[in-house]
């Protein structure tokens, strides 16, 4: 029977198979020829050129063999190093991957036996960090390129640097807190105790008569003493311990008492004229700006839930309900619509909740009515820093 004719069905069919991959079973590695059939494999094992091939391989079969195990291990891990790089992945899927290229170094002829029998191999030798699974083997390639571990190296001493300088600017920031902590307590609050005598028959005496030059001067204050002296007693004699003293004593003490919520008074007003360097507060919503976190939480808002140092927070993720530990540097305040209820921050209206009534743009700040101290109802301008919206 002739052969058939080149644009014959029967013969693009046949090219179109010559060209797909074929069952690795009838595939010769000696020879480099794939068969299309059980029949097609028998009629090649028995050639003449197969016959040669498997008298040169019978002289020496170990380097031929170690010839493709080699060949299949390399071009297996170039395969996994440029297709996943150091995923771990399924073993199975990249051995499909493998084989799909028709000129490839078939298992049959290395050293392994299965999959699983090479997977194990490169476990053991330590090209691949391999685990088994109930849905199989899996294996992680391992990079030991010189120029690869340089960059890791490099990327891990500059990530050691950066959490060196957070680490070194927390510390300073810590020692300057301590240093205010250890200032504040050294410092001696003055007591202030009202004049009181233990016992109504005591005399009081002052000692007038100091030490003159002339003897004139000394006569003189021996006479100015002796007339307190009569003085005093004349008086201590004439008190009525019933009814003067109590009195006196009352509005003396009413007196003090008053003094001294007008002196507490005062000083409020003058700690909170002055402006601090830290604003954060419990409850009220922030915004992160720092990208050291990555873009999960970057510009999310959150809310304080705790105030530590003074100057850091513990925040709460208002989408994901995650809880963070930043500092104040790391987030700003959230200015919300007209009509929302905010809090002061900063400056002399400190810790007082407003009302936000409008935003001036133009000069970066914001109309508040106070809504609650002393102040309540007074309209104010802050500037968008000193304060934040309410929780």
């Amino acid at each position: 029977m002739g052969k058939a004719d080149f644009l014959s069905p029967k013969a693009i069919a046949n090219r179109i198979k010559s060209k797909g991959l074929q069952k690795l079973r009838w595939y010769c590695q000696m020879c480099q020829k794939q068969c299309r059939d059980e029949n097609g494999f028998k009629c090649h094992c028995m050639s003449e050129s197969h016959q040669r091939q498997l008298l040169l391989a019978s002289e020496d079969p170990n380097k031929f063999m170690d010839y493709f195990s080699d060949e299949f291990k390399s071009e297996f891990l170039e395969l996994l190093r440029r297709r996943f790089g150091t995923k771990r992945v399924h073993n199975n899927i990249i051995y499909n991957e493998y084989i799909s290229d028709r000129e490839h170094v078939h298992m049959n002829s290395t050293q392994w036996e299965t999959l699983t029998d090479f997977t194990k191999w490169l476990g053991r030798e330590g090209f691949c960090k391999v685990d088994e699974t109930p849905k199989g083997w899996y294996i992680q390639y391992i990079d030991r390129d010189p120029e690869t571990i340089r960059r890791q190296e490099e990327q891990a001493r500059k990530k050691k640097q950066e959490l060196d300088d957070e680490e070194r600017s927390a510390k300073f920031i810590e020692e300057q807190v301590r240093r205010g902590r250890d200032s504040k307590e050294t410092e001696e609050t003055p007591v202030y105790t009202e004049l009181k005598r233990e016992s109504e028959e005591e005399k009081i005496a002052f000692n007038l008569g100091a030490s003159s030059s002339t003897a004139g001067s000394s006569k003189s204050s021996s006479v100015l003493g002796a007339s307190a002296l009569k003085a005093s007693t004349s008086s201590t004699k004439r008190k009525d311990p019933s009814s003067g003293s109590d009195s006196s004593r009352a509005e003396k003490k009413k007196k003090s008492a008053l003094e001294e919520i007008k002196e507490m008074e005062e000083k409020r007003r003058m700690k909170q004229s002055v402006r601090t360097d830290y604003w954060l507060q419990p409850n009220i919503v922030v915004k992160v700006v720092t990208k050291r976190l990555g873009e999960k939480y970057h510009k999310k808002k959150a809310v304080v839930m705790e105030v530590r140092d003074r100057y850091g927070a513990v925040v709460k993720m208002v989408d994901s309900g995650d809880k963070l530990k930043l500092d104040q540097n790391h987030v700003e305040t959230v200015i919300p619509a007209p009509g929302k209820r905010v809090v002061i921050l900063n400056g002399p209206h400190r810790d007082t909740e407003a009302v936000l009534e409008g935003i001036d743009e133009k000069n970066f700040s914001a109309s508040l009515t106070l809504d609650s101290g002393q102040q309540k109802g007074k309209r104010v301008d802050i500037a968008y820093e000193d304060f934040s919206k309410l929780a």
